[in-house]
């Protein structure tokens, strides 16, 4: 068992940035891929960024790519995700998963399918 808590949302104007945070505890070694999904209202919940145990290999949503950086510390369990540039539409609420699958193609690790534990979620709204 992984138990999963987010923090560090809020609300903001557009072109800010937030740092999310979230931290693990438990069966934390089982980890093998940590990644951040959003949903907004209405809409499915949507891969954002996720990043191997080891910190070598980060993925990124093209929504993202060039305005996040997923980053990991093993010492304090925790992975943050630092979005930039912030738009409207990046308001949803963020949650964090943990999966234990080593998959070959990290296509994958885009589908909330393969993880295992879930945060409760931050709420980020962004307002222009």
């Amino acid at each position: 068992q992984v138990q999963l808590v987010e923090s560090g949302g809020g609300s903001v104007r557009t072109g800010s940035s937030l740092r999310l945070s979230c931290t693990a505890s438990g069966d934390v070694f089982s980890a093998y891929v940590t990644a951040w999904f959003r949903q907004a209202p209405g809409k499915q919940r949507e891969f954002v960024a996720a990043i191997k145990w080891n910190g070598e290999t980060s993925y990124y949503a093209e929504s993202v790519k060039g305005r996040g950086t997923i980053s990991r510390d093993n010492a304090k369990n925790t992975v943050d995700l630092l979005v930039s540039s912030l738009k409207p539409e990046d308001t949803a609420v963020y949650h964090c998963a943990v999966s234990n699958l080593r998959a070959a193609n990290s296509i994958y690790y885009e589908s909330p399918t393969v993880y295992a534990y879930w945060g409760q979620g931050t709420q980020v709204t962004v307002s222009s």
